[in-house]
């Protein structure tokens, strides 16, 4: 047996024998009595269980509590986890299990393993004041196996340069397999082997993207980077084209009818789906009825159609800087389920009578069917809103001025705030970026924001109540955590720095004082470095199935209703609100947690999307700006560098530490600056600085400033 072989072989007989004793409840037991257990009888297997039984004493993973009988030191002795690359080739195993520190794997120790894979790893004894380290046994789960790269040719074979930084292997590709593509074109190459011993895997080329630097070969690299598909599989298009445009009499029948009641839609300029419409009437009782219509896209995706399998699969779309990736094809994406004006179309609504103090005195949730009157945009709504003249003037002036109680309402129970500046691009037709600027939210879309939130509200509430009594109702909720302390008291002392107080002696003063923040500090140079610290030291929101409070609009129930055509769990959230409305049994509980994990994932995907999009985007537009000067402010620290953003067009880059040349600076990262180690000089996050943009590299979507000093 060779030496590879052998020790192949000893891992795989350690980890039995481990998992013998975790099963034994850990009794000490003698080399025969683990070879029973294991059936393995004959002389050959015993002598190797006891050498093995001997090293791992040696090691200090098993004690010998009696004379030739064994006991693990530890009972985790393997470990599941997530795989985090170093740049160095090592990785870090990022574990759920109580591991006090993640697992230490050396790069030889990795048997293959890539980031971000799930893996089995053996953790060997804790030396004194060594970090834990192992080694990986098993390869469970395969974060992915296609990569976007450049291609190179030569004149046997050809190799995928993976543009992903923490892919540190090139993709061996039979010249069989290129698929036609060109030396030094963008491809997406996908892993089909990777023998034992190898050291590349060995791949094929399943789409061209095409020349390097392209804007379309770009974006569609983002978007394979992320795992959203470029094209709808050919059934799923003809699933979709195949629903008739036509509504029946029947189906009108069994709705509310809101055609002759005023109805609109208000939403970006640009937009091709328009997902909700607002419709408004004064009640004879001098109360207002305010319809939330929500385009029924449960109506025409049926569960296990091929449709519903890949809305499913993509979770959400996504919207990058030139292009929207939508959930669904176009013929329901913009056409059928887009509540466009001047047709009658299909909605599930929340329908509410509202007070003059925006108090909710009735409630109904159901099918409807519309006719909006109007198609507005932001920027139509807001002029009438300013104006206070136009069509429907006297319709939004009303929604907006209940919308201003609701907001008010919303924030005395302790919502925060966050009002984030928006970077947006002037593209030419080719897609080059010819300007910035940073798009303003004005009341035209915090009246829509404040309607959605109260649909989505009040239908969590709905279900939440209902499933108090004999049944309890699975659904699907948007839940947010309070902040993590620590995290929370380290931002508080840096708003500090600035002259902002923020108090952490209950959730209620956390919230009133950093909308205070928000307030004071919009405008202001620092607003998005604060505004962007604070949201990092919230916890994420994420769908799940346990009831559970939304920390940051203060809510003790929220779900996600109002936007169906670009979110998976909204149509999950209209089935199980029919469903419940119509007084069905429970759905499975586990079956919808892992539904809802999964959606969560792709929006953490998409916003990663949608982040690169406009990286690209700000190299793209200073890489014609080498050489220029910009006031900026600093964003970010790492140990090898610091991120300034560019205050006149919001872009971001980075200073390298080695770069700063009047002395050897270090991270603080307590105090979040960078101290140079002689003079003492302080750059602070938040600081103003000075920069020049010295070198883009567009396939990086990086920038690099040097600092200008006076």
């Amino acid at each position: 047996m060779s030496k590879k072989k052998t020790n192949n072989f000893d891992l795989v007989l350690t980890k039995l024998i481990s998992d013998v004793f975790e099963k034994s409840g850990n009794k000490p037991l003698n080399y025969k009595q683990v070879a029973s257990k294991l059936n393995l009888e004959d002389q050959e297997a015993r002598e190797a269980i006891l050498s093995i039984l001997k090293q791992e004493a040696k090691k200090g993973v098993l004690s010998e509590p009696e004379r030739g009988k064994f006991r693990l030191n530890e009972l985790k002795t393997y470990v599941t986890g997530r795989v985090d690359m170093t740049a160095d080739g090592s990785a870090y195993i990022v574990s759920e299990d109580e591991f006090e520190n993640d697992i230490y794997i050396g790069p030889r120790k990795l048997r293959n393993a890539l980031h971000k894979d799930i893996v089995k790893v053996y953790v060997y004894a804790k030396s004194k004041g060594r970090k834990k380290e192992g080694e990986v046994v098993e390869i469970v789960e395969r974060a992915r196996m296609e990569f976007t790269g450049i291609v190179k040719l030569s004149e046997k074979f050809a190799f995928l340069i993976p543009d992903d930084r923490k892919m540190l292997h090139d993709i061996f590709i039979p010249l069989s397999d290129i698929l036609g593509a060109k030396n030094g074109e963008k491809a997406i190459a996908e892993i089909v082997d990777w023998p034992e011993g190898a050291k590349n895997p060995i791949g094929r080329v399943k789409h061209v993207l095409g020349q390097q630097g392209d804007n379309n070969t770009e974006m569609n690299a983002i978007l394979a980077d992320y795992g959203f598909p470029l094209s709808f599989p050919e059934n799923v298009e003809k699933e979709a084209e195949a629903i008739s445009d036509d509504i029946s009499a029947d189906e009108i029948a069994k709705r509310r009818d809101f055609r002759d009641i005023v109805t609109f839609t208000i939403d970006p300029e640009d937009a091709k789906d328009f997902d909700d419409a607002i419709s408004f009437r004064v009640l004879d009782n001098g109360n207002y009825e305010i319809g939330v219509h929500i385009a029924d896209v449960s109506h025409y995706v049926k569960p296990g159609s091929a449709l519903d399998k890949e809305a499913f699969e993509r979770g959400t779309s996504v919207y990058l800087v030139d292009r929207v990736i939508p959930m669904l094809p176009e013929h329901l994406s913009n056409g059928l389920c887009s509540l466009r004006p001047n047709e009658d179309k299909l909605c599930f609504a929340a329908v509410f009578e509202m007070d003059a103090h925006a108090r909710v005195i009735t409630q109904w949730f159901g099918k409807t069917v519309i006719h909006s009157n109007k198609r507005f945009s932001y920027e139509d709504a807001q002029l009438i809103l300013e104006t206070k003249t136009g069509e429907y003037s006297e319709e939004l002036l009303k929604l907006n001025e209940l919308a201003y109680l609701l907001r008010a309402e919303k924030f005395k129970h302790g919502a925060i705030s966050f009002e984030t500046t928006e970077v947006k691009f002037k593209l030419d037709e080719q897609g080059n970026p010819i300007g910035v600027y940073v798009k303003e939210r004005k009341d035209a879309h915090k009246l829509i924001e404040d309607y959605m939130l109260l649909a989505n509200r009040k239908v969590a509430e709905f279900i939440a109540k209902k499933g108090k009594g004999k049944q309890k109702l699975t659904f699907v909720y948007r839940a947010h955590d309070a902040p993590n302390e620590l995290i929370l008291q380290n931002f508080a002392q840096f708003a500090l720095k600035f002259g902002y107080k923020i108090n952490t002696t209950s959730d209620r003063e956390i919230a009133r004082s950093l909308n205070y923040l928000m307030e004071d500090v919009e405008g202001k140079k620092e607003q998005n470095v604060l505004t962007q610290l604070a949201i990092r030291s919230m916890a994420k929101a994420v769908y799940t199935t346990k009831k559970h409070s939304h920390y940051g609009l203060a809510f003790d129930f929220y779900t996600h209703f109002t936007s169906p055509i670009r979110r998976y769990p909204d149509v999950m959230v209209h089935r199980l609100l029919e469903l419940y409305l119509q007084d069905g049994k429970s759905v499975s509980e586990d079956e919808y947690e892992k539904m809802s994990f999964h959606s969560s994932q792709m929006e953490k995907k998409a916003a990663d999307a949608e982040r690169a999009s406009v990286k690209y985007k700000q190299a793209e537009y200073l890489e014609n700006n080498i050489g220029e000067e910009y006031n900026g402010i600093i964003s970010g620290l790492t140990e090898w560098g610091m991120y300034v953003e560019i205050i006149e067009n919001k872009c971001e880059g980075m200073v390298r530490l080695r770069d700063i040349n009047d002395d050897f600076y270090v991270l603080d990262e307590k105090n979040y600056c960078i101290i140079g180690q002689r003079k003492k000089k302080k750059y602070q996050l938040g600081d103003e600085v000075k920069i020049m943009v010295k070198k883009v590299d567009l396939s990086k979507r990086q920038i690099d400033f040097t600092l200008v000093t006076s």
